[in-house]
């Protein structure tokens, strides 16, 4: 679902956010450090990834505001080159503990949340603002970097829990 208004923002994310809360809430330490045999990813490292992603969309809209260059995705990187940017961030973030990906991700939820919550539909749905948002309003950005995150890790964290079952 792609939301259309603050509301239907909201309840997106409230809904995406609780299904990965209670997906990793019974991960220990050793399940959420051993990778995936097949790319050698943790759950660890999408949580942190997603953590990230977050912090890029505030440095993006930060960087709007204040008139600066905006680089998206990041500085450096193109779109098609997300797998060495991705990379790049779980070896930035290697040396984390799966209960600090984990208190870094309420963090990134609630400043996601509080900035959503005041902000109205025109602000979030209106006429584009910034030439970084492409031809997406501000909530798709805001929805990508939520609701949208929180579906992808939620399904890849039950993908690498699967493979180590198996």
């Amino acid at each position: 679902m792609v939301a259309h208004s603050k509301e239907e923002l909201v309840t997106v994310m409230t809904k995406e956010y609780a299904k990965l809360e209670k997906l990793i809430g019974d991960i220990d330490e050793k399940l959420a450090l051993t990778p995936h045999p097949e790319d050698d990813i943790t759950i660890k490292d999408t949580i942190a990834h997603r953590v990230h992603w977050n912090d890029l969309f505030f440095g993006w809209y930060a960087d709007g505001l204040a008139g600066r260059p905006v680089h998206v995705p990041a500085k450096g990187y193109k779109w098609n080159q997300l797998k060495e940017y991705n990379a790049k961030v779980r070896q930035e973030t290697a040396d984390q503990s799966w209960d600090e990906a984990k208190a870094k991700l309420f963090e990134a939820h609630a400043r996601l949340a509080k900035f959503i919550d005041e902000r109205d539909d025109k602000q979030l749905y209106g006429p584009r603002k910034y030439d970084w948002q492409g031809k997406y309003p501000l909530g798709r950005w805001a929805e990508s970097t939520g609701p949208s995150h929180y579906r992808s890790a939620a399904k890849y964290i039950r993908q690498i829990k699967k493979a180590l079952a198996d």
